[in-house]
């Protein structure tokens, strides 16, 4: 930072609002809300009219073909994986087979189908992109000889460091974040669908934790293996799909995932989504800051 640009405090609060913005997204997207009707290519999830131009109809579109979806499994399944993950007394994992598992989960979500063609911004938008072709690319692929970059949370992790560096250089941002991502985290009422009286922890967890996973963060006291277990492939794809091209989301997506449970609870999905990808974003930035003040 040159003498007459910003002070390290003023950059981190641009980074904490970029990254409020590039989460909120997400949800946004995720939730399927759009400009009102007096926009252009306005309202939620309306029906595509012919008479609308291409940006539109890329929004429209699906996003994945029929081919790749699987049928879901439903509640009471899911359910009963919850219930053996937690009654389990298998030994826990050893650091090498935890970082097997993150790998190959990293590997899977690689493969994942990139959703549809991506919408040229608007003509009130273009003028402010630099590059069009940006977005979103996987971490790893399968069969590549490098080594993935991976970012360990045990090395930098937002309540050890990411939160006092936060509130240090920009007073009380790390307690109101972090009440925001305790809150997104712990939020519950004990129901999946019509059940009531169930533990959703280990759901929450494995949703939260993929997100990060897509962002290359490895967190080294979880057990990737139980991601496969609890999230299926339609809502793999949904998740990435969200949180990597928001944009690209359509309605058949929202519709095609977590049918059996209510809509309020699918929101407070895309809550999640919003507040993991925040929280992975800022880890990256205020590590960065970090690293040049030391």
């Amino acid at each position: 930072l040159r003498k007459e640009a910003w002070s390290v405090s003023e950059l981190v609060q641009a980074i904490v609002i970029m990254a409020h913005f590039h989460a909120l997204s997400s949800f946004v997207f995720g939730c399927g809300i759009k400009n009102e009707p007096d926009h252009h290519g306005g309202f939620t999830y309306r029906p595509h009219s012919p008479t609308e131009n291409s940006n539109d109809s890329d929004y429209t579109s699906d996003s994945s073909s029929d081919s790749n979806s699987e049928p879901e499994v439903g509640i009471e399944i899911l359910m009963e994986r919850m219930k053996k993950l937690k009654e389990s007394q298998e030994e826990e994992p050893t650091e090498e087979e935890r970082r097997k598992r993150f790998e190959k989960v990293e590997f899977q979500s690689a493969e994942l189908t990139k959703p549809g063609k991506k919408p040229s911004p608007k003509a009130e938008i273009i003028k402010y992109v630099q590059d069009e072709e940006f977005c979103y690319i996987d971490f790893t692929k399968r069969g590549c000889t490098e080594e993935a970059p991976t970012f360990r949370a045990n090395e930098y992790s937002w309540d050890d460091h990411g939160f006092s560096i936060a509130n240090r250089l920009y007073s009380e941002i790390g307690n109101l974040l972090d009440e925001k991502f305790s809150m997104a985290y712990n939020l519950t009422y004990y129901t999946m669908g019509e059940v009531i009286d169930v533990d959703t922890s280990a759901f929450r967890r494995a949703i939260w934790y993929y997100i990060h996973c897509l962002y290359g963060i490895m967190h080294d006291d979880y057990d990737y293996g139980q991601v496969n277990q609890l999230l299926e492939r339609n809502l793999k794809q949904y998740i990435k799909t969200v949180t990597c091209y928001p944009e690209r989301l359509t309605k058949k997506d929202y519709d095609n995932v977590m049918k059996e449970f209510k809509h309020s609870e699918k929101v407070h999905v895309n809550l999640m989504l919003l507040e993991a990808r925040l929280q992975g974003e800022l880890l990256y930035a205020l590590r960065g800051v970090m690293q040049y003040m030391t």
